[in-house]
Order: C-alpha cells, then structure tokens, then sequence
C-alpha cells in the first residue's frame, strides 16, 4: 500500500507542479494575457486525457507484465527528453495564432513526460487492485487530488519567491527521475503477483456493463466542473492580474472537491450540497444583474469562487455516485478526463467563436444545474416519480428555466449600446456610443473587459483634442508638453488602445505603438481616426512589445510610454527589471519612460519606484485625479515619469503638481523576471479582495 500511496501522491505532485511552472516560462512570450492560462489548461486537460486513454488501453488490452515493461519504457525516454524549459526559438514573431503556437511549443517541450505523468492515476490504481485483490482503489485517488493540491499551494507561496524559474524546472527534472523509479518499484509488485490472464477477464466479466445515461453523466458532470473552473479563473486574471496564485486558487478549490467527493461517500450530502447551490445560483444571478452597480470585486469574486467550489462538489459528489467497480476504473477514469477535456477545448477554443463576450460561465451555471435535475431525475431511490408527488417535479425546472431566461437576460443586456464587440485570444473589445446630448460631449468609448482604454469624440471640432487618461492636466500630457513641445520627438508607446496618444503628435514627431492585439489595431485603424488625424508621423509595431524591443536595433526615443493593460490586469513581465532593461537601450540619455499605473485593485507605485531606484533613474508621480469628470471625457490617472533629465523634472508643469513621495514598505521589491510578489502591492482603498488572498 506505501509504494503505491507514495507514488500516485508524488506523480500527481509533479503533474501539477509543472503546470504553473511551464505557463510562467511563456507568459511574457503572448503578452501576459488571461487565455495564455486557458490555453494551457486546454492542453494539460487533453494531455489527461491522453495519459488516461493509454492507461485504459494498458490495462484492457495488455498484461500485467507487458503493462510494467511499457510504462517504464516510456517513462525512461521521457526522462532522456528532459529539460523541458522551451528555447528562445519557441518565441513567436507576433501576436496571431498564439494559441495554436502555444500548444505546439506546450506539445514539443512537455508532451511526453506531461502524458507518462498524466496516466499515474488510472495506471497505478489498476496496478493497485491487481496486487492487493478485495481493496477499493478509489481512495487512492483522493490522496492523487491531495498531491495535486499541496503542489498549488506550495508553488506560489514558496517555489516561485525562493527559485528562479530554471531551478525550479531543473527540480521538476530530478523529481520526474525520483518518480521514476518509485514507478519501477510499484511495477516490481506487479511483477511478482501477476494473476493469469483468464482471471482477469473474469473478473471484467463480472460486472454489468454502465448504461449509456451513467456514461453520459460521467463525461458530463466533470465537463461543466472544468468550464466553470476556466471561466471563473478567466474573470479573475482579467480583472486583476496573470499570475501563478490567481491560477492555482480556483484549481485548488476544483481539486478539494474531487478530494472531498472522492475519499468517502460520506461527506457528500444531497440534503445539505444542492440547496446550497440553488442559493448561489439566484445570488450568482442577482450580481451579474447589478454587476455595473458594484465595482468592488471583493464580494463577487468570494460568491464566483464560492460557488464554483459549490458547484464543483455536486458534479463530483455525484460522480462519486455513479462510480463503478474497481474492473472498470480506467473506463470510468477515461470519461472523467474527456468531459475535463472537452469542458476545457470548449472554453479556450469554442467559445471565443460562438460567444461575442465571456457567456461560457453563464452557460456553465446552467448546464450543472440542468444535469443536477437530469441526475435526480434518473434516481430510483428518489420519491416524486409517480403518483401525485411527480408534479413536484414542476417546481425545480421552472426554477431551472427562470434560471436560463436571467442568464440570457444578462448576456443580452450586457450587449446593449455598443456599437460593436469583438472578441479574441486577448480578450472582449467593445465600442460603445455615448450621446451626451447636443453639448459637444458626443463620444465613442473603447472598453476591454472591465475597463475603458480610450475614448475619441465625435464633434470633428473635437475629435483631435486629448482625451480619457491623457489629457492636458494628466502625467503624460503635462510631460508632453514640457518636453520639445514644438516637435521633433520620438516617442515609443507601449500599448495602443485606441491611439489617443497619437493626438498629440506634433510636425516632425515620430510616435511608434506596440501592439499585440489586431483586434485592436483594427479598430484603433477604422472606428477611431486619432492615428489617422496626428500631425505627426504614426507607426504600428504588431507583436508582444518585449520581444519586439529585444529584436530591434536602437530606437533612441525621447520617450517610452508603458500603458499595457488587458482589462485592468497588468502584463507582469512589462514591470520588471529585465523588461526596464530594454527599455532603457531605447532611450535617450535626456529620455523619460512614463509609466500608467492607475488601477483599481493593485497599487504599482512601490513597485515602479524600487524599479526606478535600481536602475538610477529619479521619478516623480503625477496624480490627476482631482480633474476628473468623465461624462466630459476627462478620467483620472496616476502617471509615473522616471528620467535622469533633471531640468525636465523642474519644468514648472511637472514641478507644481509633483505628488509628494511616501515611503514604501520595505517588503516590497523590485519585480524581475524569476520574481514577482503580487500581493505585496495592495491598492489602499479597493484592494479588499487582495487583503482577503493575503488572510488566507
């Protein structure tokens, strides 16, 4: 019982371990955005299933002993593929097709070890039935969940503050050869008790086949589990930021349930799991309604994690339900990883065509509850079949379709006003019409996610003026007009949005945009006519900005403008010192890099600061919120401007509105590319949820 316990634990450890360990490796190559996650767990949900095909076809198709001589066989040349960290040749040249290049790159530096891993569960449970005969398995997987869970927690609280990236992936390397020969011994029991074969198939034999509809609810349940999962995981990167503990904390929950479902019948309670899940269903419902009332994202997100975990505890508790015998574990094991799969290929592939914004979660809360009535439905040992008590049956599916009917009543709303809505690998893009009245004030906003990212009006007397966070009073535009207003400058901006920058372009500028999303070059090209319209001359850099800046040869700016967000998320590998480092080889010895940092739950100053200090750099914070008014277009901002040019810095603009510097807590430190400490940088006033994180 040790070997096996201790080998499925460390396999499922390293499975997971690897996960957020590879996707911090690329992130920075595909602009630092929510669905590079996605599309990492697509590919981990596939590679799953994968490795539970191959252990079903092990155990059904071959003995005991060829079982062991295979999977060690494999398990040897995926240590001779090791290490897994991806070249630089992986590094895309632009921003298109990134999820079709990530799975690729995912493919060829993990594909073998991740698939070998994947087959842990199933293989050497099957493995621990055959040598221990009359002993349920199904325990086994539990501890499996709990390896997975303690390699979450410990990756962002512990591996990724302490180690660099390349350690941790050459640790990875030694624990897949630890696992490998913990393999070895659990084969060398197999080995030593192999039944023949024709006991075997007897024992196959013995059990019924499932019925179809017991086959449909394994793939299924587990399907709505994973898009809820995604989903959920989606809203909070996109809203906060991409990085490894925003990951793991959904994942976690997802795991705990399957660990709690699975260890013992007992703790999974009809009377006690569904209607808490009704409740959360109407409480779901009711702030997706007043959603644009309550900002704070404090509350929702505690109700979206809550009921995700909720929700995740019914599909698997009544998976558990519907287990079958230890004969046919793999097949059922099988089914479980097809619907994760396929929850996973809907969310990260399907739904970016079908759904003009993020509605899988909507779709998702409706399915489980859907499947909920179909499980309790199908149930034999439940009343309310026949007689009079059936009619009770009306009650919950009218709740199930008031519940549909909110749900689209929601979505179609959320799609009211907007001219129109694009969405993409980087997320949902709107552009919506605001009709002041006839006061001038006439404007088309663009809004990614939660935020918006530009705004142009439409009075043509108007549409050239600087608007939304940079206007005159702003950081940048007080820097603009300090430094060579007259013209001449070359400005690099690292982010495009609807190219309000460009408005103040005067003859003989050069302004050079960074983008990484067509989506938005496309409309920053047609539905906004800011680069159209500039005085001075516009280029369009497509691709991540990091990797352009590494490939190109000196620009020598007068000014770097970092104004990268995806929602109100930060592009993390945009802040660090490694990224300030190409910065400044860009940069004119008398250049400033500005930076924007206004954000609703994350406080960068401290970080920006320790960034500056480190690299010699004076900076002073511009805040310009107090001007504020945005039914007129003006919109606060926090700009950061960092330049050795002291006689730029004592410019009367920028020196009478200086914000005062306040000391940063030591704690916090600079970001680089092996390190990053998200919550360490909690907004004062609306980064409840973050102080929420840091509680746990």
């Amino acid at each position: 019982m040790f070997a096996f316990s201790l080998t499925i634990f460390w396999g499922a450890l390293l499975l997971f371990l690897v996960q957020p360990l590879i996707a911090r490796f690329i992130l920075p190559w595909f602009g630092g955005g929510p669905a590079v996650w996605t599309t990492c767990m697509l590919f981990f949900q596939l590679l799953l299933l994968g490795g539970y095909a191959y252990a079903h076809f092990s155990i059904s198709r071959l003995t005991p002993r060829r079982q062991v001589i295979t999977h060690l066989v494999l398990l040897a040349l995926a240590v001779a593929l090791l290490p897994i960290t991806p070249g630089d040749d992986w590094k895309p040249n632009d921003g298109s097709h990134a999820a079709g290049h990530i799975l690729l790159l995912l493919l060829g530096c993990l594909g073998l070890p991740y698939l070998v891993l994947s087959a842990t569960g199933p293989l050497l449970q099957a493995w621990f039935s055959k040598a221990n005969p009359g002993v349920s398995p199904y325990r086994l997987y539990a501890l499996s969940n709990v390896g997975s869970l303690l390699a979450l927690l410990i990756y962002p609280f512990y591996l990724e503050p302490q180690l660099s990236r390349q350690a941790q992936a050459d640790g990875w390397s030694w624990g897949l050869a630890i696992y490998a020969g913990l393999t070895a011994w659990c084969g060398l029991k197999v080995w030593k008790s192999a039944a023949a074969d024709g006991t075997d198939a007897k024992q196959e034999d013995a059990e019924a086949p499932a019925s179809a509809w017991r086959k449909l609810l394994w793939f299924a349940l587990p399907a709505c589990g994973v898009m809820l999962l995604l989903a959920i995981t989606n809203k909070l990167c996109q809203d906060i930021a991409v990085v490894p503990f925003l990951w793991v904390l959904p994942l976690s929950l997802y795991l705990l349930s399957f660990i709690i479902s699975f260890d013992s019948p007992r703790w999974y309670h009809r009377a006690f799991w569904l209607p808490l899940f009704a409740v959360l269903l109407g409480m779901v419902l009711w702030n997706l309604y007043q959603a644009e009332s309550h900002p704070d994202i404090t509350p929702l997100a505690t109700l979206y994690l809550g009921t995700m975990f909720v929700a995740c505890m019914v599909c698997h508790g009544e998976v558990y339900r519907l287990r079958p015998g230890a004969s046919r574990l793999t097949g059922f094991y099988l089914s479980l990883s097809a619907g994760g799969a396929a929850g996973g290929l809907f969310v990260a592939l399907v739904a970016p065509f079908v759904f003009p914004d993020y509605f899988e979660l909507h779709l998702a809360l409706f399915l489980t509850a859907a499947l909920v009535l179909v499980v309790l439905r199908q149930d034999p040992i439940l009343p309310f079949r026949e007689g009079r008590a059936r009619w009770a049956w009306a009650f919950p599916f009218l709740a199930l379709a008031a519940l549909g009917y909110g749900l689209a009543d929601v979505a179609t709303t959320s799609l009211h006003g907007s001219l129109s809505t694009t969405r993409g690998f980087y997320g949902v893009l709107k552009v919506n019409d605001n009709d002041a009245g006839n006061d001038g004030l006439h404007h088309l906003t663009l809004q990614h996610g939660a935020t918006i990212h530009g705004l142009q009006y439409v009075d043509p007397e108007k549409r050239t003026d600087p608007s939304s966070y940079y206007t005159s009073t702003s950081g940048i535009g007080r820097l603009l007009r300090a430094h060579k207003p007259g013209g001449g400058r070359r400005v690099g901006a690292i982010g495009l949005g609807c190219g309000t920058l460009a408005a103040w372009g005067r003859p003989g500028d050069t302004f050079r945009f960074y983008e990484i999303n067509h989506d938005v070059a496309h409309l920053a090209t047609s539905t906004f006519t800011y680069l159209k319209d500039s005085k001075a001359k516009t280029e369009l850099v497509m691709g991540d900005a990091r990797l352009s800046m590494e490939r190109e040869a000196d620009q020598q700016y007068d000014v770097i403008v970092l104004d990268a967000f995806s929602s109100d998320a930060i592009p993390v590998h945009l802040l660090t010192l490694e990224a300030f480092d190409h910065y400044q080889r860009h940069l004119k010895p008398d250049g400033a890099i500005v930076v924007h940092v206004s954000n609703r739950y994350l406080d960068l100053h401290p970080v920006v600061y320790r960034i500056a200090d480190k690299i010699g750099f004076p900076a002073i914070t511009i805040d310009d919120n107090d001007t504020a008014y945005e039914d007129a277009g003006f919109y606060g901002s926090d700009w950061i401007i960092m330049t050795r040019n002291e006689v730029l810095l004592q410019q009367p603009l920028l020196r009478d509105v200086t914000k005062e510097t306040v000391e940063f807590p030591a704690r916090i430190m600079y970001w680089t590319d092996e390190r990053s400490d998200l919550l360490s940088i909690l907004a004062s006033e609306e980064g409840s949820f973050l102080r929420w994180l840091q509680g746990l």
